[in-house]
């Protein structure tokens, strides 16, 4: 969790929050990669795309 909070630290004072919504869909997609590696859930996540 350190590593989001000096994340957020480093766009708060660099006014960098363009990032944001980068950072936001990494995270996203990131879940729905292990959701579909272990999950039953798999093969309705391959239905969205």
């Amino acid at each position: 969790m350190s590593f989001f909070a000096e994340m957020w630290m480093f766009m708060r004072v660099r006014k960098k929050f363009w990032l944001l919504p980068i950072l936001v869909v990494m995270v996203v997609f990131g879940g729905l990669i292990v959701l579909t590696k272990w999950s039953a859930v798999a093969p309705f996540i391959y239905t969205l795309f």
